[in-house]
C-alpha cells in the first residue's frame, strides 16, 4: 500500500502493507510537525540560520527539533538542513514501534525504510544521465536506514552546490539528510568531486555516499549494489 500525504510543505509517500500503519504515520507526521512549529514561533533564528544553532537546555527543546540541531551541527550548517529526513524518521519509528516489518516515508527525495523484503530505491538527478535510470538495492534489514538525496539542480532547497544528486546512506535519516546537504555544498565543479566525499567522511555512523555530476558518478563508503532500471 503505497499513499501521498501533504501537510503545507511536507509532500511525502507513505508506504506499508497495511492501512493502519500508513494512518500511524500520518498522525506522527502531523504531532511532529506541530511541536515544530510551535517551537520556531519562539525561535525564529532556527529557520533560517545557516550554521549551527546552539542550544543550552534541551528539556525545553522538542524532541524534532533537537535531532535537527544535532544531525545538522555534525557538519556545521543549519538545523532546517534535516527537517524533511528526520520527519520521515520519526513517522517509520512510530509505524515500527506499532509492530510494522515493512515501512517506508518519501518526504521529498529524503528515505526512511525498514523492510523485511529487498527494495529497489531509485535516483532522480534532473537532466543528468543518470537520472531515473539507476537504483540502490536494499537488503531486507529490520534496523531504520537513512536514504537522502540533496541537488543543487533540482528542487527548491537551499544548496551551494551544483550536484544532481548527493545521496548519503546512515542508519539516520536525520543525518542522512543534514550530510546530503553538506555534501552537495562540496560539489562545485567536476573537479570538486573526488575531494567532496572529505565534507562527511569524519563523522561516525555514515555507511557511504554518491555523487552524481552531469555526467559522472563517484562513490564512497559501503555502498549498496547499484543497478541499472529501466
Amino acid at each position: 500500500m503505497r499513499e501521498s500525504f501533504r501537510l503545507k510543505e511536507t509532500f511525502a509517500w507513505i508506504t506499508a502493507d497495511e492501512r493502519k500503519y500508513v494512518e500511524i504515520a500520518k498522525e506522527e507526521l502531523k504531532k511532529r510537525r506541530q511541536e515544530l512549529e510551535r517551537f520556531v514561533r519562539w525561535h525564529p533564528y532556527f529557520l533560517v540560520t545557516l550554521e549551527s544553532y546552539q542550544v543550552e537546555e534541551k528539556d525545553k527543546i522538542p524532541e524534532i527539533a533537537i535531532r535537527m540541531i544535532e544531525s545538522a551541527g555534525k557538519f556545521d550548517i543549519g538545523p532546517m538542513s534535516a527537517v524533511a529526513g528526520t520527519l520521515a524518521e520519526f513517522a517509520v519509528e512510530a509505524m515500527r514501534d506499532a509492530g510494522a516489518t515493512y515501512a517506508m516515508v518519501d518526504n521529498g527525495g529524503d528515505v526512511a525504510l525498514i523492510s523485511d523484503r529487498p527494495v529497489l530505491v531509485g535516483i532522480y538527478a534532473g537532466e543528468s544521465a543518470f537520472s531515473n535510470r539507476i537504483a540502490l538495492r536494499i537488503k531486507p534489514s529490520p534496523s531504520l536506514l537513512g536514504i537522502c538525496t540533496s541537488s543543487g539542480t533540482v528542487g527548491y532547497s537551499i544548496s551551494f552546490g551544483n550536484a544532481d544528486a548527493a545521496t548519503v546512506i546512515s542508519n539516520s535519516a536525520s543525518l542522512s539528510d543534514a550530510a546530503a546537504t553538506a555534501l552537495c555544498n562540496s560539489v562545485t565543479d567536476a573537479h570538486s568531486v573526488s575531494k567532496a566525499f572529505h565534507s562527511i567522511s569524519h563523522v561516525a555512523g555514515i555507511k557511504g555516499a554518491f555523487v552524481i555530476y552531469e555526467d559522472m558518478l563517484a562513490t564512497w563508503g559501503k555502498m549498496p549494489e547499484i543497478v541499472k532500471i529501466r
